[in-house]
């Protein structure tokens, strides 16, 4: 980031630059300077438009691969990571239930230990962290 800062902040100074030398172009009414400081900030234009798509191009996407270390140190079983894939979808403990075949106390006691394990107060909270750890 500051690379790229630093980079910008030369690249106004040498356009402020330019400015000047063609203001002095124009007193002395040389034409060939005024088609240099063309070409020149053309080519700055350029510059900055490859430091830009590279600059975007740098930003990396959050990893989607699964910490399954994470899980196990966790202690986290089978069916609570199901539960959690569950409300990470948005459904409800009876929509949990019923795609899981369990009942509705059943997926409360595992989204309780859920909380529980990952120090969470609410789901959303819960999804949060999980997201943090990388573990959905």
């Amino acid at each position: 980031m500051k690379k790229t800062i630093l980079v910008f902040s030369l690249l106004i100074f040498a356009i402020l630059l330019l400015f000047q030398i063609s203001k002095y172009a124009i007193i002395s009414g040389s034409l060939k300077i005024e088609i240099t400081i063309g070409v020149i900030a053309v080519i700055f234009l350029i510059i900055g438009i490859y430091i830009n798509k590279k600059s975007l191009q740098n930003s990396k996407l959050p990893s989607t691969e699964i910490n399954h270390q994470k899980i196990s140190e966790l202690e986290i079983t089978e069916r609570e990571y199901e539960v959690l894939k569950g409300i990470s979808e948005g459904l409800s403990n009876k929509e949990i239930g019923d795609k899981l075949f369990l009942s509705e106390s059943t997926i409360k006691t595992h989204v309780s230990n859920l909380l529980v394990k990952l120090n969470a107060k609410r789901r959303t909270q819960a999804l949060q962290i999980a997201k943090d750890f990388q573990i959905i």
